[in-house]
């Protein structure tokens, strides 16, 4: 477990958002129109963004809530059962007559990266109503997001007057993106969304544009070339850490898991990005989102070793 992160409070991190179940397919080459591609192996695997953020946080010791939905089906029994197993608390979610949120993936056999196809019953929506006071409160850290976008927005406008610290995992810019990063206090972002945002097509460029608007920590994902975290008129730049990678799938989201400890434990900017920049390398050297979550020692003998 970990040290010297534990409060008074009942837990350490809330998550609202996406939960999924995977079928993966190992492909020699992705498929171009009209192409056919013979799978090389195919796997049922776990993973959703917050779930996946989620699990991270819990096996590097911190409490975990889920506030989201799940099917009944299978595929929602199964993910259900997968994070309550990995200690991340779900007596908060909702449970809704459809099946569960799930993808297809393809990742490449030779570099790793991935495309995702997924559907999700329009029944599964997470509303602002559903975000019961017992759900939202007791937490130090927030986790949210964008998929059901009006009501992480609210959820992190009460986190917000909660005192939360609340962080985001977004990667899609719509109208309401703007609202959402302003919602938040550590806004996480991939690589396109500040410069959606701001036109600046330089990512410290459109970082130190949003800093204008907004007074919290900036952190933006670069996938292989590492991430970046604004703090004050400070930017840190960390690079990725160079493994072996076989699957890509929810490197980001566990990077935002690891991320989260660390600014629970203290740690200062540039050792939250190496901390964080490791824990996704691990991650890309297994196959799954859930399933390739690394633990605290092997994040740290990653670290000590480069």
């Amino acid at each position: 477990m970990a040290t010297g992160l534990r409060s008074v409070s009942s837990c350490d991190v809330i998550g609202i958002g996406e939960n999924s179940v995977d079928l993966v397919y190992r492909v020699t080459q992705f498929a171009g129109a009209g192409q056919k591609v013979r799978a090389t192996g195919c796997r049922r695997l776990l993973g959703g963004q917050v779930a996946t953020t989620l699990c991270t946080c819990a096996a590097l010791g911190l409490r975990t809530r889920y506030v989201g939905t799940f099917g009944t089906d299978d595929h929602g029994r199964l993910i259900r059962s997968e994070l309550e197993q990995r200690g991340v608390d779900t007596s908060h979610a909702h449970v809704r007559y459809a099946p569960n949120r799930h993808a297809v993936i393809l990742v490449d056999d030779h570099t790793g990266e991935r495309t995702v196809v997924w559907q999700r019953d329009s029944s599964l929506a997470l509303r602002p109503d559903d975000l019961a006071h017992e759900a939202m409160t007791g937490a130090r850290v927030l986790h949210v997001d964008n998929v059901d976008e009006e009501t992480a927005i609210a959820a992190a406008r009460l986190g917000r007057e909660a005192g939360m610290i609340v962080t985001t995992d977004i990667d899609q810019v719509t109208e309401r993106t703007a609202e959402l990063v302003a919602a938040a206090t550590f806004p996480v972002l991939a690589e396109r969304v500040p410069q959606a945002l701001t036109g600046e097509r330089d990512t410290p460029t459109a970082l130190r544009v949003l800093r204008q608007r907004h007074e919290g920590m900036l952190c933006v994902t670069l996938g292989p070339r590492g991430a970046m975290l604004m703090v004050g008129k400070e930017l840190h730049e960390a690079p990725a850490f160079e493994v072996a990678a076989i699957d890509t799938t929810g490197a980001g989201d566990v990077f935002r898991g690891a991320l989260i400890y660390s600014l629970l434990r203290g740690d200062r900017p540039d050792v939250m990005l190496r901390f964080a920049n490791a824990a996704a390398a691990l991650s890309c050297t297994r196959e799954g989102a859930i399933g390739g979550i690394p633990g605290l020692q092997e994040i740290e003998q990653l670290l000590t070793r480069t």
